[in-house]
């Protein structure tokens, strides 16, 4: 069979998108995993699709599938390129146009530049949202970790996520408790895991292990989740820019009871054919 995609990224967390429009994507999770594969596939953090939308309210569908093949709830990166991949089609409105992710409605906007800026919604702390096995939230949680404790942050922004404050964000342990945390007993379904360094009140820098692929480049829903917790601990301001190793983000949340925002950019990178 031949799949042609689009490749794109979001400040270098990268994507192989396709058209769903007509038919859904005929690729079982080990034809993912090829397709994944850097060497002998094309490459991603993740894939992509574009489907018709389900929900009457959204202009279209995207679906998430992660490097490994497993199924991803949300992609604040992927997000973005979903956008303006309908934009550059032509089937985007202008104006903020809602679109249908795995884990509900978001709504995005074109800006100038090759920006977008996308309504994540709000964050969600309780435990059984991400899910986390914990007796009852906190603001700060102490799990084992392979026979250690450790304190993380965690919320859900349409996937779960664990947040660790470290005070180096370079010599921070990803590659080690990255999958240790997001293999943890307390994540029955795994999370994505944050390094957050805080420079100032509107600034961090973060470094993300994400679950099913691994240390990205970016991760849009991740930078979200930081400066989420970092907010409700009153330890940043509104709006906050995040750097990551592949570029920046801005994120505006003020709090609970309103929508997070993520403002980015998302970049084509070239059209093709794979041939499996």
């Amino acid at each position: 069979m031949t799949l042609v995609f689009t490749k794109m990224h979001g400040i270098g967390n990268d994507f192989v998108v396709v058209d769903c429009r007509d038919a859904p994507l005929a690729l079982g999770t080990e034809a993912i995993r090829r397709l994944g594969d850097r060497h002998l596939g094309v490459g991603f953090d993740q894939l992509l699709t574009i489907e018709p939308a389900r929900d009457p309210d959204c202009a279209y569908a995207y679906g998430i599938w992660n490097t490994d093949g497993t199924r991803s709830g949300q992609c604040g990166n992927g997000a973005r390129c979903v956008a303006a991949w309908l934009a550059r089609a032509g089937l985007l409105g202008e104006g903020l146009v809602r679109l249908e992710s795995p884990s509900g409605p978001v709504g995005v906007e074109i800006l100038a530049g090759g920006h977008v800026r996308v309504d994540m919604g709000e964050p969600r702390f309780a435990p059984p949202a991400l899910p986390l096995d914990v007796a009852h939230e906190e603001d700060r949680y102490t799990i084992d970790v392979v026979g250690r404790p450790l304190e993380i942050g965690a919320v859900s922004m349409g996937n779960p996520h664990a947040v660790i404050e470290v005070d180096e964000i370079a010599t921070a342990p990803v590659g080690v408790l990255g999958p240790q945390v997001e293999h943890a007993a307390a994540f029955p379904r795994g999370c994505n895991v944050g390094f957050a360094q805080r420079v100032a009140r509107d600034a961090i820098m973060l470094r993300v292990w994400e679950r099913g692929v691994g240390e990205t480049l970016a991760c849009g829903s991740g930078a979200c989740a930081a400066v989420a917790v970092l907010h409700r601990r009153g330890l940043v301001d509104d709006e906050v820019r995040v750097t990551l190793p592949g570029g920046s983000l801005d994120i505006r949340w003020p709090g609970a009871g309103h929508p997070l925002w993520m403002t980015g950019p998302a970049a084509f990178v070239f059209e093709g054919t794979w041939h499996e």
